[in-house]
């Protein structure tokens, strides 16, 4: 009886992380990709090790942009929607909503927490693109970051690649760092 309970016990915990990368992984194969332009961070933590924190220009959304208009801030986890367009080479904020929206043509949804209002007129979101982990010593790019994100329809972002200057992070880096 205990073999059987443990050979269970083993069998779930094996199909829970296969489901979980499978998930992961249908998310990034099948979810548009976008180009986030983003703003440069401190990216050291001593103690996780070296990765670089992303902030995008999508992350601040101004309370004009919500459908319907926010007069007042929204509450630090807050579930919001924000639709995201191209202008240009990037994609950049449509609209956004506190309810699930439908996107226009050309538009692709990201679902995410407001984190803090860092202002009367706008509310600072995350979208789980936020930290991207790298090898030890890499943690301080010089150079243009720029993020391909997958979005599949449930709004959950993942990030695709990190580019440095146009090139792929590991690469970029290479150069960078004989």
């Amino acid at each position: 009886m205990k073999l059987k309970l443990f050979v269970l016990v083993l069998v779930l915990q094996t199909a829970w992380i296969l489901g979980t990368t499978f998930v992961q992984e249908c998310g990034l194969a099948s979810g548009t990709v976008v180009l986030l332009e983003t703003r440069p961070v401190d990216p050291r933590d001593l103690l996780r090790g070296d990765y670089i924190t992303l902030s995008y220009k999508i992350s601040d959304v101004p309370l004009s942009a919500f459908s319907p208009p926010q007069t007042n801030s929204l509450p630090p986890g807050a579930l919001v929607y924000v639709a995201v367009e191209p202008r240009g080479a990037f994609y950049e904020t449509a609209n956004a909503s506190s309810a699930p929206i439908t996107p226009a043509p050309g538009q692709v949804v990201l679902r995410g927490r407001v984190q803090a209002s860092w202002s009367a007129a706008s509310v600072h979101v995350e979208y789980g693109l936020e930290r991207y982990y790298v090898r030890e010593g890499t943690g301080s790019p010089r150079g243009k970051i720029t993020v391909q994100a997958a979005i599949p329809a449930s709004g959950r972002a993942q990030i695709k690649a990190v580019l440095l200057d146009g090139k792929p992070f590991a690469e970029a880096i290479k150069v960078a760092i004989p």
